[in-house]
């Protein structure tokens, strides 16, 4: 299923104010509708060879599977386990890379439908009919403590821990990936963003942006990215944003099959 046309794309990422070279890594394709986004860890330099081994390895696995029109109900996990392996592997061998890590956003649009997997506190929001939500939710310590009550929303703000994950690609030879599927409606803005913007941009600023931008995505972007630098940009600053531009149901492809065993 072609969605050249249906989707419209737009990457972004920038080093921000205060590092010295980015670390994250993004892959898109509109033809194939799946986005891709990885914020590394870990060592000197080694975080940026993580998070594009990530977006290489699951971007070629992505395209050769659904080039063939034959892809397996496992594909987003097959796709994200092989990289796993392969981070894992190269931090076990070679001592400059040990430790390294990143986390992960995929997802992939079908039969009007959006499958999403993330690890990590690298996110996903939807804009719909005017309205932010985050659609992922942070595998980080200070999600967990807001979960227990420990702290609230307001106080999560001013943390310290804000960058503390409990899960990341790579870092274990088995990783666990949180897996969810959205119905998609024409007009819809996805999101996906590292931390170096959602750290520094709460959710009303965000929403202020593409609510004015809406019919330009590639400005969108670019403001997202300069919000975060005029707050500090202290973190690489990552963006990938897809507008649904029209419906993109279907009846007799694998995409059937693929939602069903979600069920």
């Amino acid at each position: 299923m072609n969605l050249s046309g249906v989707l419209e794309i737009v990457r972004l990422t920038d080093v921000g104010l205060q590092r010295d070279h980015n670390e994250d890594a993004v892959a898109s394709d509109e033809a194939m509708g799946f986005v891709v986004l990885a914020d590394g860890m870990g060592g000197y330099r080694a975080g940026e060879v993580a998070s594009e081994m990530a977006v290489l390895s699951i971007t070629a696995e992505l395209m050769e599977c659904l080039a063939s029109h034959q892809p397996e109900a496992q594909l987003i996990y097959d796709a994200v386990n092989n990289a796993n392996e392969v981070i894992y592997s190269v931090s076990q061998s070679q001592p400059q890379c040990a430790g390294m890590g990143t986390t992960l956003v995929v997802g992939v649009f079908f039969n009007n439908k959006l499958f999403v997997g993330h690890i990590g506190d690298s996110r996903m929001y939807r804009l719909r009919d005017q309205v932010l939500s985050q659609i992922t939710e942070d595998h980080s310590v200070l999600q967990e403590q807001i979960k227990a009550g420990l702290i609230t929303q307001e106080q999560a703000k001013h943390a310290n821990n804000k960058n503390l994950v409990t899960r990341a690609l790579g870092i274990d030879l088995e990783v666990e990936l949180e897996l969810k599927v959205y119905d998609v409606k024409v007009g819809d803005i996805y999101l996906v963003c590292s931390d170096g913007l959602s750290d520094l941009a709460d959710d009303d600023a965000i929403q202020s942006v593409l609510n004015k931008l809406t019919s330009d995505m590639n400005a969108a972007a670019q403001a997202l990215v300069q919000l975060a630098n005029d707050n500090g940009g202290k973190d690489n600053i990552s963006v990938i944003l897809v507008k649904v531009k029209e419906s993109f149901e279907c009846t007799k492809t694998w995409h059937n099959n693929f939602f069903n065993w979600l069920k």
